[in-house]
């Protein structure tokens, strides 16, 4: 129960990917090319309209000699990411229904690749939330063997997953259902929801546009000023940093801490008010408990980094 291409790489090893997986440099990618010519996160396959889509992220690739940033995967197409660095797509998978993940008050979620879900903490009412990727730390993991879903909760051992399961995170009850493939695209979601809807972050340094995918008739959340500024920071350093070099880095003339942390403190309340106000889920902005802040991505989030 898992829509998949089969794509031969440039060594000519084969990999199954699916919804979620990414192409790219990072070594967290599901198919990992080691160019410098290829981005960390390249680009991104895609479950919507009931077929499957590669879509560049911080890439753009070739399809018959034409750049594009999205083409749908079909057997016998090659796609180049760079000259000389062909994928050749063998085979796609489209089966009649896929597996998703649903709970009271949250919505549904297909199940992508590899997943984590991640504790909502001992907060009264925090739900868990679904990651895209590996977390040490999870609630519980999920991942494909090829013709199973398998699943780990913490402690215990890895079982198969089928429609009608149902386990427990945080007190909160998942049920594993199927799904039609036409139904398994990009939804609308609630932004207090656990197991989050996907966004796409197009960061321009002095402006950020938060687009809600499969809404594309509505208008983005524009973001200018230093709440651009925070997220564009955030989306170039692709990873955690200290609260003090991000602010450092937006105020450069402020020497003095105290004033460094409430400047930083004002700014990062606003931003977050800005994406309640614009239904954009305010973690995205996360801040730890060890003085690090981080953009926090789900499951088929994308960034476009044009900072």
């Amino acid at each position: 129960m898992r829509a998949y291409a089969r794509i031969i790489a440039p060594d000519g090893s084969t990999w199954l990917l699916g919804p979620g997986d990414l192409i790219g440099r990072v070594h967290s990618a599901a198919l990992v090319i080691d160019d410098a010519r290829v981005s960390e996160a390249h680009a991104m396959v895609s479950l919507r309209g009931g077929e499957l889509k590669l879509l560049g992220l911080r890439g753009v690739f070739a399809v018959a000699g034409r750049p594009t940033n999205e083409v749908t995967l079909v057997a016998g197409m090659e796609i180049e990411l760079a000259p000389g660095l062909p994928l050749f797509v063998e085979e796609t998978e489209l089966p009649d229904r896929v597996l998703a993940l649903e709970a009271d008050g949250l919505p549904r979620q297909v199940l992508v690749g590899t997943s984590s879900i991640m504790s909502g903490g001992a907060e009264v009412g925090a739900t868990p939330k679904l990651v895209g990727r590996y977390h040490d730390s999870a609630a519980a993991h999920l991942w494909s063997s090829g013709d199973a879903w398998r699943l780990r909760l913490r402690g215990g051992v890895a079982r198969d997953l089928e429609a009608g399961d149902v386990f427990v995170v945080d007190d909160t009850r998942i049920t594993v259902v199927a799904v039609t493939l036409a139904r398994a695209g990009q939804q609308r979601t609630h932004i207090e929801g656990g197991l989050s809807s996907p966004i796409r972050v197009v960061a321009n340094f002095d402006s950020v546009h938060i687009h809600q995918l499969g809404r594309e008739q509505d208008q983005p959340l524009v973001l200018d000023g230093i709440a651009a500024r925070i997220v564009s920071e955030l989306v170039a350093v692709a990873g955690p940093v200290a609260w003090d070099v991000l602010a450092g880095e937006i105020w450069r003339d402020e020497v003095d801490r105290l004033q460094l942390r409430r400047k930083w403190d004002v700014s990062l309340a606003r931003l977050r008010r800005k994406l309640r106000e614009g239904r954009v889920r305010p973690d995205l902005v996360r801040a730890g408990g060890t003085g690090h802040v981080e953009l926090m991505l789900y499951a088929g989030d994308v960034v476009d980094d044009q900072t």
